[in-house]
């Protein structure tokens, strides 16, 4: 049986992105003689506008059918005057608590290629390749109670040992994979949450005897990622430090646009570049797609089981840029530029078996 897919473009550069990472996906389909069976769905402002919500319960409905998700992006300047519970970003939440997905995997690797456009030394970041494992669907961002009034508002950080725990069993497995090295972030000197973080990793660590564990405060660590990005392997947050980190991480790649995402759960996985939706960008064909043909890859190493094929697709970005290809946003002054369309089109032409 086909494995199926959903596409979700969503909002601002979302479906130019999406577009492109079906271009690569088709040629896995022709190299490895495999079958993907793809549907497109709304979310986000796209819906709004068509006079639904953000998250159509359609939409979610087939994801919950399919196999794995891959998103665009979410976000539309359009819809920033609606209520807080109508807003476009709310449809992105409901889907990742829809698919109980809670751990955001989010790469971030230095490419030899884009040494001239990186913001640090080439002796400083060559060879960093940090992963980033984010809890997705706790913290600040869903705690209970929350308000905003005229001259108040509060929010509340909220954690349960089942919560942590799981996100550090996720992220010790996939130390265990690659450096052997989980770097957990809290800020334990003032937060009660925090306290628990350090507490349970501490303990999951017990259970992964050949993986080193530390600890660093959020505000150490995102010094050090800028100062030292190799001396990590695994960074292990909550949710509202592992968005803000990751953002910072996409120094390290030359781009928030070569970033990729996955998001893991009990349920189908949720693919999705980091970037946003862009809007000031959008219909130029002049994003970089790389963040979503990476997504797709991890799509095909975790949710599709296809290690050949994630392989195959993270070798031909990586010939790409090796062969000189850029986009705008990873280009040298006076280099010559790609196309989002085009760039994912060298990337296919260099996909092999």
């Amino acid at each position: 049986m086909a494995f199926r897919l959903a596409l979700l473009p969503g909002d601002g550069v979302g479906p130019e992105v999406v577009e492109a990472a079906v271009l690569v996906l088709k040629t896995v389909e022709r190299t490895f003689g495999v079958t993907f069976e793809t549907s497109r769905h709304p979310i986000g402002g796209v819906a709004i506008a068509a006079g639904q919500p953000a998250l159509p319960s359609s939409t979610l409905d087939e994801c919950l059918k399919s196999d794995a998700v891959l998103l665009g992006a979410v976000g539309d300047p359009r819809f920033d005057h609606l209520p807080r519970d109508r807003r476009v970003e709310t449809g992105l939440l409901a889907l990742r608590k829809g698919l109980n997905v809670y751990a955001n995997l989010r790469p971030a690797q230095a490419w030899a290629a884009l040494e001239a456009v990186v913001p640090f030394k080439a002796d400083r970041v060559a060879g960093a390749d940090v992963l980033i494992v984010r809890e997705l669907t706790g913290g600040l961002y869903f705690g209970e109670p929350r308000r905003l009034d005229e001259r108040e508002a509060f929010n509340t950080m909220r954690y349960t040992e089942a919560e942590i725990e799981r996100i550090a069993d996720v992220a010790f497995q996939l130390a265990g994979t690659r450096r052997k090295r989980v770097t957990s972030v809290d800020k334990a000197n003032v937060l009660e949450t925090s306290q628990l973080w350090r507490r349970v990793v501490s303990a999951v660590a017990a259970r992964y005897p050949d993986v080193q564990v530390e600890h660093q405060y959020v505000d150490a660590c995102a010094m050090n990622l800028v100062l030292d990005p190799r001396r990590f392997d695994v960074l292990l947050t909550e949710n509202l430090f592992g968005d803000i980190l990751s953002d910072e991480a996409g120094a390290i790649a030359g781009s928030l646009g070569m970033l990729p995402s996955a998001s893991l759960g009990t349920g189908p996985g949720l693919y999705e570049p980091v970037h946003g939706s862009a809007p000031t960008i959008a219909g130029r064909d002049i994003a970089n797609p790389i963040g979503t043909i990476g997504s797709l890859a991890l799509l095909l190493r975790h949710s599709a089981k296809a290690e050949d094929q994630a392989r195959a697709v993270e070798r031909a970005i990586g010939a790409a840029l090796d062969a000189g290809c850029r986009t705008a946003d990873i280009a040298e002054p006076g280099h010559p530029t790609l196309g989002c369309q085009a760039m994912a089109q060298a990337i296919a032409e260099r996909i092999t078996s």
